[in-house]
């Protein structure tokens, strides 16, 4: 069949079938981020291989897409109004339970005799969380709550603080292991939070002004999505996070661009058929045969990993004076792990080899469990705080 019919065919049925999880999603206990990892794995080629190599091959550029607007509308969370209320909250909650989970993952895997710098890597790589999953979840529940806020807005920040706490275990492990230069991986982690930040500074700062003046007070979609494309092409070409870069853009816009009510709002109505590919390809990506290999060590990984959100999030929130049940709740609503893991395990196991085995395949199989299960404790979570 011609490539281009076979890319128009897939993506065509994809968006459809994002139609059936919405209805499916209403009518049953799964979140329809759950049951888009599931059909994408299901047509993937570890079964049914309906999905092209043609399609497949772009699924790179299309998560870059849809992670470049789960990024500016988180970053749009972060507004002056919200850090001034609840500042306090988001930095202690999101700073202690990733020190706390890498901790409680680090300690529960030495137990069980896992390798001193083995046990390390897994647990500073336990720390990071998947902000587009929870993106979606908090936009299909329609909760706008206070909890709702806190949680993307603890999500935008996590990326950042797991980034830094993995390149200083990475830097840790290099240096045990012997391996020269072992301080160039916090090194790279300054430059590239460092960087994105820089990027978004300098993108947001002429687009908080001059966006939404051709119609006023309406930025159009053209302006939104020109501008988070350039923000991701230039973090891209820089080797920076293009994620937090956005996402930065997205803060500096929202808290400086007055003239709009709600800057770039159009970026929510086209980021569903995005997500929706993105999710249904990250589905066909895994495999259910990982879990079949998790094994002792992943299953200290995933327990101690559930209890070290539960209880970071708990001990932030009651040193960031948050209500009884956001610390509750918050830790639950912090389980989905996806990319930034992945990512993270593929940086690890390129600096030192002799641990690609172990770590990535502890990596891979909990990752698919997080995404299957991930996804429907953040709902719960959410359906326990409503307070919109």
């Amino acid at each position: 069949m011609d490539p281009t019919a076979q890319i128009l065919l897939t993506l065509g049925g994809i968006l459809l079938l994002g139609l059936a999880t919405d209805v499916l999603g209403q009518r049953t206990l799964l979140p329809r981020v759950t049951l888009m990892l599931l059909f994408g794995m299901l047509i993937g080629p570890g079964m049914l291989d309906l999905v092209p190599t043609v399609v497949a091959d772009r699924f790179e550029l299309i998560a870059s897409m849809a992670l470049l607007m789960v990024g500016f509308l988180l970053g749009g969370r972060l507004t002056r109004d919200t850090l001034r209320r609840s500042g306090r909250e988001i930095i202690s909650i999101s700073v202690t339970a990733v020190i706390v989970t890498s901790f409680i993952v680090f300690l529960g895997l030495m137990l069980v005799g896992v390798p001193l710098e083995i046990a390390i890597l897994l647990g500073c790589i336990a720390s990071a969380t998947a902000p587009a999953a929870t993106v979606d979840i908090v936009m299909e529940s329609g909760y706008k709550g206070r909890f709702a806020d806190l949680l993307l807005a603890i999500v935008a920040l996590d990326d950042a603080w797991g980034l830094i706490i993995f390149s200083i275990g990475l830097a840790l492990v290099a240096a045990l292991a012997g391996v020269d230069g072992h301080a160039s991986p916090l090194l790279a982690a300054l430059r590239d939070i460092g960087g994105s930040v820089i990027l978004g500074l300098l993108i947001g700062l002429p687009a908080a002004y001059m966006t939404g003046r051709i119609r006023q007070g309406q930025p159009m979609l053209t302006e939104a999505l020109g501008l988070v494309f350039v923000c991701g092409g230039l973090a891209l070409w820089l080797d920076v996070s293009f994620l937090i870069a956005s996402m930065v853009m997205g803060a500096v816009v929202t808290n400086l661009a007055t003239h709009h009510e709600y800057p770039f709002h159009a970026i929510e109505d086209i980021e569903w058929p995005f997500m929706v590919i993105f999710f249904v390809l990250a589905g066909a990506s895994l495999e259910f045969s990982a879990l079949r290999d998790i094994g002792l060590i992943g299953a200290v990984y995933v327990v101690c990993r559930i209890a070290g959100k539960v209880l970071g999030a708990w001990l932030g929130g009651r040193h960031g004076r948050a209500r009884q049940e956001t610390r509750r709740w918050m830790g639950v609503a912090m389980l989905p792990q996806a990319g930034a893991a992945m990512g993270m395990a593929l940086v690890a196991t390129n600096l030192l080899p002799e641990y690609r085995q172990v770590v990535l395949s502890v990596v891979i199989s909990t990752t698919v469990f997080f995404e299957l299960i991930g996804p429907a404790f953040t709902r719960l979570a959410l359906r326990h705080t409503d307070d919109s």
